[in-house]
């Protein structure tokens, strides 16, 4: 038998049935939270009920932040020129990256930084200031720490890693990265950098065993229900059409000679 072109295990349906990994989606319906079905769904098995009390904290962290968030801010531009839900979600999803929300780049980050600590004879605080080292004269942000608004302790974060540490998800990979934190807080002289929100959700899920680019899923997940409350109040507004204030921009205010530049041009 040839070999088919698609496979998948997440989900499958018959004449009578919908599964989702395997189980039968009519059981799940009432019988598991939204949050315990996408860890399964995600994962490909049921939550521990830690797991799942660990997830739902995760999913509430990041739920809003006002239209100090890009996307949100992208979301309710598209919202008044083009007044379409999905269309102006699409918008706040494609504003997730390296500078916000994502926390890809720290999970790999610690990741990889755990794995030279058990590769080396080392002490951990040793190998902790040579890799913050490295970064600095590499002139490298660390993923997952600084805030703009929050100084020394982003409180999101710390009630995360309180949490993570009561139900077993903090383990030695992110007690690691706190070392890595203390560090380059010493050597850059700047103690009042905090680890933020989304490094510790990076921390926590990875530790939970979901990959880097699935904590960035699982993060986007988080936001949307806030972006969608944004988007009725973009609709309520009865401001069509956002715009920049002319007094939030500094034009340029040269005046050119168009036919004078042309001949200079050679037309």
């Amino acid at each position: 038998m040839a070999e088919q072109y698609w496979e998948s295990a997440v989900s499958r349906i018959d004449d009578s049935t919908v599964r989702i990994r395997g189980y039968d989606l009519e059981e799940l319906i009432g019988g598991l939270t939204f949050t315990s079905a996408a860890y399964l769904l995600i994962r490909g098995a049921l939550p521990t009920p830690n797991q799942t009390k660990m997830m739902d904290a995760v999913l509430t962290a990041v739920l809003d932040y006002a239209l100090q968030k890009p996307g949100t801010v992208a979301a309710r531009y598209v919202m008044s020129a083009n007044p379409n839900v999905a269309a102006s979600l699409a918008s706040a999803v494609l504003a997730v990256g390296k500078n916000t929300l994502a926390p890809e780049d720290t999970a790999r980050f610690a990741i990889d930084s755990y794995k030279r600590l058990t590769e080396s004879n080392d002490d951990a605080v040793v190998v902790a200031a040579r890799i913050v080292a490295e970064e600095r004269a590499a002139k490298r942000r660390i993923p997952g720490l600084g805030h703009p608004v929050f100084k020394n302790v982003d409180p999101r974060a710390e009630k995360i890693k309180t949490l993570a540490r009561e139900l077993g998800f903090w383990g030695p990979q992110a007690e690691f990265y706190e070392l890595i934190h203390t560090e380059f807080r010493r050597q850059s002289g700047r103690d009042w950098i905090p680890l933020n929100d989304i490094g510790v959700m990076a921390l926590v899920l990875a530790e939970m065993g979901f990959t880097p680019d699935e904590t960035t899923g699982i993060a986007i997940i988080s936001t949307l229900p806030g972006v969608v409350a944004h988007l009725t109040e973009e609709q309520n507004s009865g401001r069509p059409i956002r715009i920049v204030a002319p007094e939030d921009v500094s034009y340029d205010t040269i005046v050119r000679d168009f036919e004078s530049d042309k001949e200079v041009a050679g037309w």
